[in-house]
């Protein structure tokens, strides 16, 4: 059943925090509540499950994870907090013979996997009690292309989990047991960089690429079941390459960030475009749902982060707002599992924590 476009989101119990300010005249503004510097860009961030921690790759080849902060601090921020450095519990330096360009928890959180330049993706098993790797490391060479992004999935019937990754280079997409740490798939099917890839549960997955295509693949079928073409970025000619993907959690609403600042909103299950709006004036990198799909977090090259409200009707237009800004082009952005707060990380070589102030 296609989407009802103008009761999306649950209307009883909304989360006003963003969408009151915004059209009460009153900007809301997060405020930096962390921030990690590094020598170099920072690309990847990522909260682990139990949203105590996140993990950060940097281009100068640095892994961190770092501890996420009580929750009676955060709701103590007065609009004057100056953002401090987050506790690093664990760092490895030179941990890729590149930049790290992606990361990835499994959903019980015990597995860590990193993409870099280097072509290799590392997997290992991580100890959130005592916030250290199990063992030795998995290093996987079947990209020979940069690793972009990489996603988790469960293999239900065997009980184990499976990393999807895709990049440059030859364009696969790669199914890995991690169990054995041996790819058993590579799925042929885009033309250009994949430089996104999203699930949301199932067997399901969503790819992004520079072909300016977006496909839906399913593992019990082995093959792309969708084909998405991005719409014209005028009244003639191609659409936009792909930069970022995501799925709402009821599986039924795509959004995808393209190169030329837009976004797109995609009824799945009605098979047609919903609506595409522009809330950056640069690339789109990065693009998130909130955890009920309430607002979507976009970061893009013109510095900023926008949250759009996505509560009313979807075919109208729509309510974005620009709620915080780096130095430096934002690369990833990603909500906390339950807080209403995220992470972004910037080509200014930081990784910021964002929260609502009191």
């Amino acid at each position: 059943m296609p989407i009802n476009y103008a009761k999306h989101g649950p209307q009883s119990k909304r989360n006003t925090t963003v969408s009151e300010a915004s059209t009460n005249g009153k900007k809301p503004q997060f405020i930096p509540f962390t921030r990690l510097e590094d020598a170099q860009a920072i690309r990847a961030a990522e909260f682990h499950p139990s949203g105590h921690l996140y993990a950060i790759g940097s281009n100068s080849k640095t892994l961190r994870v770092c501890s996420y902060p009580r929750i009676q601090e955060l709701k103590a921020m007065r609009e004057d907090h100056k953002p401090y450095q987050p506790a690093v519990l664990f760092k490895r330096f030179k941990h890729h013979k590149g930049s790290i360009y992606c990361l990835a928890w499994n959903i019980t959180g015990d597995l860590l996997a990193t993409g870099s330049n280097d072509k290799t993706i590392k997997l290992m098993r991580f100890n959130a009690d005592v916030c250290d790797v199990e063992g030795g490391e998995a290093e996987l060479t079947m990209h020979d292309g940069t690793v972009r992004d990489m996603c988790f999935m469960e293999d239900l019937t065997n009980r184990s989990s499976l990393l999807i990754s895709g990049g440059a280079g030859d364009c696969k997409i790669y199914v890995t047991d991690c169990e054995t740490a041996t790819p058993f798939q590579a799925l042929s099917g885009h033309s250009g960089h994949i430089l996104s890839l999203y699930t949301w549960g199932g067997a399901v997955f969503v790819s992004g690429s520079q072909d300016r295509t977006m496909r839906f693949w399913d593992l019990r079928t082995r093959g792309c079941v969708n084909l998405i073409t991005a719409p014209p970025s005028s009244a003639h000619g191609p659409g936009s390459p792909v930069g970022a993907v995501c799925v709402d959690p009821s599986g039924r609403l795509l959004v995808s960030g393209h190169e030329d600042s837009t976004c797109m909103l995609y009824d799945i299950r009605g098979g047609r475009i919903i609506q595409t709006f522009r809330p950056h004036s640069a690339e789109i990198r990065t693009i998130r749902f909130s955890a009920k799909a309430y607002y979507l977090l976009t970061g893009g090259y013109d510095n900023k982060i926008v949250l759009t409200d996505l509560q009313g009707d979807l075919t109208q237009p729509l309510s974005s707002v620009v709620v915080a800004e780096h130095a430096d082009k934002v690369i990833q952005g990603r909500w906390h599992p339950t807080d209403f707060t995220f992470l972004t990380t910037s080509a200014d070589k930081t990784a910021t924590l964002w929260a609502l102030p009191n």
